[in-house]
């Protein structure tokens, strides 16, 4: 067998059962809660005979819940992987089987294997703007078909807070006692000081049965589709959640791992496809992320730690103070003719600005679909796009900024900000609320643009190459003052190029 993790050695049973599935597979692959045995197609999970804390699997009774629970769980959105569960029994000659007559001596969890090397935690990188993108939409779906847990929610995130102080104190001089006292002091106030706003999106129906664990390590990508597996079963605690802290622990990991763009981008296409099914204080709990963002890095930090790796979870502890001290809020806007590329420049700039993820890009295009009730690259017709349309969608997307601003939470506008007007608009808001402001006006010769415009598919815009030389005849010779960037140029460089005109506090 491959080694324990720290205090966790097998009851003699265990072992027995352990030589027995290995005789059958691989050596298992060792976790805090389980062991997994592959063999051929299939993958055995076997939960361990072990008090953890934070779960109890001492009894047959209890595995056999969980693993119940587990099966349940998961077939939302991992269906083929996860099976059935099945008894492992005691033979009258002494010996073990599956599904027999005899006394069961353990339960195991059977699912379809799958490849190790796809799982995200493995390749982070794989994370590129469309995975992200369909991650984000994809939890925001999952979240607004499960269950309510109006009895979660705050609760769940206040015993969460309880329960890392206690862990993290236990590992006195083996982390910092006096960054863990900072942390811990630290994590209490700012929940005391969020949690009316807490209390208020568990009764408005944000505290559903979520994922629970719903990191990198826990989501596969195949055939190009990611897929959520892993779901925590043990403790409705931990999963009876309020949608934001479940969607935190993924926010949290990409930004430790130095994906902090994958991180903006999944919070942004979540948001999108979130308003669609939420209601719109959505938008104000935002104010809540950094605290959560920091409690999912206090998870890991004492979860590294018993598993012998101090190093990490000392780490870990640093990333969950930093979020609890986040740079303020900024507002930029991202205007320019139809092809000059907004909106792979909104999202790239997004990472630099505020708080981790960085900003919520909120695009017009998408805003649209969202007020028409379409999908967000569902194409409109054009009678659809009336002047008092576009006052609607202007004016949804502004207060929506407005209420992510005042949450803390930086945004980039993407539009094509061609009428005055409505740049000063966006500058008005910015001194509104008290956050800084960043223009960026992109330009680019027109038969460039002709051919960007050409060649769109799969994208929410819906500008054609009427609407593009309609835009070029009425407004191609005002002058705007925002910052002016060559759309010709890599985005990348633009972007940087950009942001550093502003120092390190954009």
């Amino acid at each position: 067998m491959t080694p324990q993790p720290s205090g966790l050695a097998p009851t003699a049973e265990e072992a027995e059962v352990a030589a027995w599935l290995t005789a059958q597979s691989q050596p298992p692959i060792e976790t805090a809660c389980a062991r997994v045995f592959l063999a051929g197609d299939a993958a055995w999970k076997v939960k361990r005979n072990a008090d953890l804390g934070y779960v109890d699997f001492t009894t047959l009774e209890r595995r056999k819940w969980a693993l119940d629970r587990e099966l349940e769980f998961n077939r939302a959105t991992a269906g083929d992987i996860y099976r059935r569960v099945r008894a492992i029994t005691r033979e009258a000659g002494g010996g073990l089987a599956w599904d027999g007559s005899g006394a069961v001596v353990d339960y195991a969890l059977e699912m379809r294997r799958f490849d190790e090397g796809a799982v995200l935690a493995a390749n982070p990188d794989a994370v590129d703007g469309a995975l992200a993108e369909r991650l984000g939409r994809m939890i925001a779906d999952v979240h607004a078909e499960a269950p309510l847990r109006p009895g979660g929610g705050w609760r769940a995130l206040d015993w969460t807070i309880q329960s890392n102080a206690a862990r993290l104190r236990e590992l006195a001089g083996q982390i910092d006692a006096g960054r863990v006292e900072t942390l811990v002091a630290a994590t209490q106030a700012e929940f005391e000081r969020q949690r009316p706003l807490l209390e208020a999106r568990t009764a408005e129906g944000f505290a559903r049965r979520c994922h629970g664990d719903l990191h990198l390590g826990n989501i596969l990508l195949e055939d190009g589709t990611p897929v959520l597996f892993d779901a925590l079963e043990f403790s409705d605690l931990l999963s009876d959640l309020d949608v934001l802290f479940d969607l935190a622990f993924l926010l949290m990991d990409l930004d430790f791992r130095g994906r902090r763009d994958a991180g903006a981008r999944v919070l942004s296409a979540y948001l999108d496809e979130a308003a669609r099914c939420f209601p719109p204080s959505l938008w104000d709990g935002v104010a809540a992320l950094p605290l959560m963002l920091s409690v999912r890095a206090s998870v890991r930090a004492h979860v590294e730690a018993h598993a012998g790796d101090l190093v990490q979870a000392a780490a870990y502890v640093e990333a969950a103070i930093a979020h609890l001290s986040p740079s303020p809020a900024v507002l930029a806007a991202v205007g320019g003719f139809s092809g000059t590329g907004k909106s792979t420049f909104a999202r790239a700039v997004a990472p630099g600005l505020g708080r981790s993820p960085g900003a919520v890009v909120l695009r017009t295009d998408e805003a649209r679909k969202r007020l028409a009730g379409a999908g967000p690259v569902d194409h409109l017709p054009r009678e659809v796009y009336t002047p008092q349309f576009y006052a609607r969608v202007y004016d949804m997307v502004f207060e929506t900024a407005r209420a992510l601003l005042k949450a803390g939470q930086s945004v980039v506008l993407d539009a094509t900000f061609t009428e005055a007007p409505m740049r000063t608009r966006a500058e008005a808001l910015a001194a509104e609320t008290g956050v800084a402001f960043r223009g960026a006006w992109l330009e680019a010769p027109l038969a460039v643009l002709e051919a960007r415009v050409g060649g769109r598919v799969g994208d929410a815009s819906d500008a054609t190459l009427e609407v593009l030389h309609g835009q070029v005849a009425e407004h191609g010779g005002e002058r705007v003052d925002w910052r002016k960037v060559d759309a010709t140029q890599p985005t990348g460089d633009a972007a940087r190029a950009w942001l550093e005109l502003f120092g390190p506090a954009s």
